[in-house]
């Protein structure tokens, strides 16, 4: 693992923690060259899973890709890591759940949207009004007018 402040290669596990969940695998870290402390993120990434753009193109599923985006919804919320952690851990389970070798982006950000839906309403707003490409005031006062009639379960 390459230290974010030296670039080197040489690094020490000082500590490890699982999450709650058992989805991933948090490492504190040292760097031998300049002892520089920093912490890696270990999970699981299903294997030959790869997700079909809107334009067809086709990618590996990266979960990091879905916690970026999970981070910016919940931006200035008060959400823990370990929440974090859950949720993606729920999103990728329905994804391998679906048990297909390749899921287009539009069923995997159905996923995100409900499972935000149901952890934080401002954070399902916030992912749905750039998911959805939300283009003025009514779209977004609709996305708001559905959450109060269908609350969090």
């Amino acid at each position: 693992m390459k230290c974010p402040n030296c670039q080197s290669l040489e690094s020490k596990v000082i500590d490890s923690r699982n999450s709650k969940s058992g989805a991933n695998i948090r490492r504190r870290r040292q760097c031998q060259k300049c002892q520089h402390r920093f912490t890696t993120l270990e999970e699981l990434i299903p294997s030959e899973m790869f997700i079909i753009k809107s334009d067809d193109s086709r990618e590996e599923y990266n979960p990091q890709k879905i916690r970026d985006g999970i981070h910016k919804a919940c931006y200035k919320l008060k959400v823990r890591e370990e929440q974090v952690d859950e949720l993606l851990h729920k999103i990728t389970l329905r994804v391998e759940h679906l048990g297909k070798p390749e899921i287009s982006s539009t069923e995997v950000g159905t996923i995100v949207m409900e499972e935000l839906k149901n952890f934080n309403h401002i954070a399902y707003v916030r992912f749905a009004s750039v998911y959805r490409q939300f283009r003025d005031l009514d779209q977004f006062l609709n996305a708001i007018r559905n959450l109060e009639k269908n609350p969090i379960q």
